[in-house]
């Protein structure tokens, strides 16, 4: 499991101008089953995606995707975490620890 983290870089207008694709974007991973959640980070300097994907290679490959990237507006930070637990309906992303 992922957490994408994502910081504007440019003013909004230009956050704005890019956000049509980006949301296509986010549209066409949901369909993927790529991500499970998403928003703006309040306040609005950025956004959070909560992914699900094979490896941190994909996470970053999506990540470097995004027509927010494309067009210069934002940066990523990518995190990986093991969810160990979850609410129910969400048990089929559940991991175990490494040992």
């Amino acid at each position: 499991m992922f957490v994408l983290e994502l910081t504007y870089t440019a003013p909004l207008d230009r956050v704005e101008a890019a956000l049509d694709e980006h949301v296509a974007w986010l549209d066409r991973h949901y369909a993927a089953g790529h991500f499970l959640a998403s928003g703006r980070k309040q306040p609005r300097d950025g956004g959070v995606i909560l992914a699900s994907v094979e490896d941190r290679a994909t996470a970053e490959r999506i990540s470097r995707e995004d027509p927010f990237v494309t067009a210069g507006v934002c940066e990523y930070r990518i995190t990986e975490f093991i969810a160990t637990k979850t609410v129910p309906g969400l048990e089929r992303y559940r991991e175990q620890s490494p040992a």
